[in-house]
């Protein structure tokens, strides 16, 4: 499911774009509500001059169509344009906009049937000259839409079998249909992820390459779809009676092998420890940047959908970690090196964003993303704009829609997005002399596998050789705090050395001084004095002592936080991201140097909670 505000900021930022640039001073016939445009009037998304001049030449795919959301909102955006430009009669826009311009791929064959049937409904109600709807009408174009999901009924044999033994190069045709057979058995897994220019890509001359495809069309047509909805409908013209069923592969096929101007769609999230073997060969073998989620693989593979050089535009609606988290850091790079991120819209939590649907989904995002043309567009890339939107603050879709509509645009240079810490895709500048991973490392703490057995509140045991200063997470804003545990060390020589469910880890840290922080929700931080730390905490710890009461400030200031939360809005940060952040040494040296003009403060606490605890009742706090 996606929410109507999505898919009209994504078309109208597209196809409204479109029309602005190839229609000036010509009003849209539809409302183009979501349209953002720069001062000057043109529009924030582009211009678009890859597209053609005429929507007859148009093509758009949503490789994951679902019901049809997309293409209904698109074919309601279309008509009315295609009328207006071209001067045509209601109904024949609805003919030409079916033929012409609208493609769907779905895995599910029952998502199918509905998004043909949305279509259908929406070309029957659309209005005629009169207001009138224009009807059921059986010579009306079936909507292109397709199940990539169907299995094969046949077998390798039976395809292998369509090349004549007189063909030149029999052998090797055999041979390469039965590589395509075996990739197209992986349909109702791999659904629009089926690559049928992969498959056909070969050494073989161009007049043997001719007769692959055509085998392959051969091949395909004898599958026949089962049909699901019966035979009850009025509509016995034969493209209807198919259109009304899963179509069959064939179908999918060619409309996998199809490149297109816009992709638009609401991709499938699932991470990688949740797929299953075969998916996950498959797309550590073809998308080994992307592999991590699903979601960014059809990001992939939406790219590669795309007409060739700047002509096409993918839109998608996507978790939005990839665009920070260090698992996607080779993906990131290569988006930036050879595509161009036009506009980014961060919405923020899934549950603040859907008012149904995917409320589990932690952030999500809108991003559209070109292809480059060539190696010179590629050099002029530092005067490319990426706009983008923040809408992760609002908390229902209804503000997150107005923020779509009226929210302050943010500017940056695409080149500027490479010269960020990991290649971070960021709405704000993170630019900076320096980072903090240039003067501190941050080191990920113990976890014991068995806090029940190994880990005691420090009052809880007698004083002994057998426990050690266990550092959690800070409580609260005091320079020291999370001086609570103690934990069955024994110098490393106890059975936690051993035990299968620990990871022993953290030991650069210890017994230094530097920064205790809590990596899930606000951020707590404290001065770190040393002690074995715990897992769900990290220590960072400069690389010079000299930088300690700098790298302090700094670090229990809001403005880290912020400059944090700019590079990644996980709830739980990872240890390696906690340094990835601008720091302006000069300017936290005389920050430190008035706050602490005689160095940090000397470890203490009022609260008898903390191991720093002095003892005293008269100053204690509880």
């Amino acid at each position: 499911f996606t929410e109507p505000y999505m898919v009209d900021f994504l078309l109208h930022n597209s196809l409204g774009a479109w029309w602005v640039t190839r229609h000036p001073g010509k009003p849209c016939p539809v409302p183009l509500t979501y349209l953002r445009t720069l001062e000057d009037g043109t529009p924030a998304a582009g211009k678009f001059e890859g597209w053609p001049n005429k929507l007859d030449e148009f093509n758009l795919l949503d490789p994951c169509c679902g019901s049809g959301h997309f293409l209904v909102a698109a074919f309601l955006l279309l008509v009315p344009m295609r009328m207006a430009a071209e001067g045509l009669s209601a109904m024949d826009a609805v003919d030409a906009v079916l033929a012409d311009n609208l493609h769907g791929l779905e895995l599910d064959a029952r998502c199918v049937e509905i998004a043909v049937f949305a279509l259908a409904l929406a070309a029957w109600r659309f209005p005629d000259e009169n207001g009138d709807p224009l009807g059921v009408r059986a010579d009306m174009p079936a909507p292109q839409v397709a199940c990539c999901g169907l299995k094969v009924a046949a077998k390798p044999e039976d395809w292998m079998a369509l090349v004549p033994d007189d063909a030149p190069n029999a052998a090797y045709l055999r041979q390469e249909l039965r590589l395509l057979y075996s990739s197209f058995a992986q349909a109702p897994l791999l659904g629009s992820l089926l690559d049928p220019a992969r498959s056909l890509k070969n050494d073989l001359a161009t007049s043997s390459f001719e007769t692959l495809r055509d085998l392959l069309d051969r091949a395909l047509a004898t599958e026949r779809p089962a049909t699901l909805w019966g035979q009850g409908s009025e509509l016995q013209d034969d493209s209807w009676d198919l259109a009304l069923t899963a179509k069959g592969l064939l179908d999918a096929a060619r409309l996998l092998d199809g490149r297109y101007h816009l992709v638009v769609t609401n991709v499938p999230y699932l991470a990688r420890g949740k797929q299953n073997d075969t998916l996950k060969d498959y797309c550590e073998t073809h998308y080994p940047a992307a592999k991590n989620d699903l979601a960014n693989v059809f990001l992939e593979r939406c790219l590669e959908l795309l007409a060739d050089g700047d002509k096409g535009l993918a839109q998608v609606v996507m978790t939005q970690n990839w665009l920070f988290l260090n698992g996607y850091k080779n993906q990131r790079y290569s988006l930036l090196k050879d595509c161009f991120i036009s506009h980014l819209v961060k919405l923020g939590g899934g549950a603040e964003a859907f008012d149904a649907g995917p409320g589990n989904i932690t952030n999500i995002c809108l991003v559209g993303v070109r292809r480059l043309a060539n190696s010179t567009e590629n050099s002029n890339l530092i005067y490319r704009r990426m706009v983008g939107l923040d809408a992760s603050q609002e908390r229902n879709p209804r503000d997150k829609a107005a923020n779509l509509i009226s929210g302050d645009l943010l500017l940056t240079n695409h080149s500027e997005q490479l010269l960020n810490p990991d290649y971070i895709i960021s709405l704000e500048k993170l630019g900076a002399n320096s980072m903090l991973s240039d003067f501190a490392s941050s080191i990920e703490g113990l976890s014991t596998g068995d806090g029940d057995r190994f880990v005691r509140n420090f009052w809880e045991v007698a004083p002994s050789s057998l426990w050690d200063f266990f550092a959690g997470v800070p409580k609260s804003n005091h320079e020291y705090d999370g001086m609570s545990s103690v934990i069955r060390w024994s110098g490393g020589s106890s059975e936690l050395a051993d035990f299968p469910g620990a990871r022993i880890q953290g030991h650069k840290a210890w017994g230094k001084y530097g920064v205790l922080v809590g990596q899930m929700g606000y951020i707590p931080r404290a001065i770190y004095t040393g002690a074995i730390h715990e897992k769900i905490t990290a220590a960072i710890v400069p690389k010079s002592t000299e930088n300690l009461e700098a790298i302090w400030s700094y670090c229990s200031s809001d403005d880290y936080v912020l400059a944090l939360r700019r590079v990644n809005q996980k709830m739980s940060i990872a240890t390696a991201t906690l340094v990835k952040v601008p720091f302006d040494l000069v300017h936290w040296q005389k920050v430190a140097a008035e706050r602490y003009p005689n160095g940090l403060p000397k470890p203490y606490s009022d609260d008898p909670t903390q191991w720093l605890f002095h003892g005293h009742p008269q100053p204690a706090t509880d």
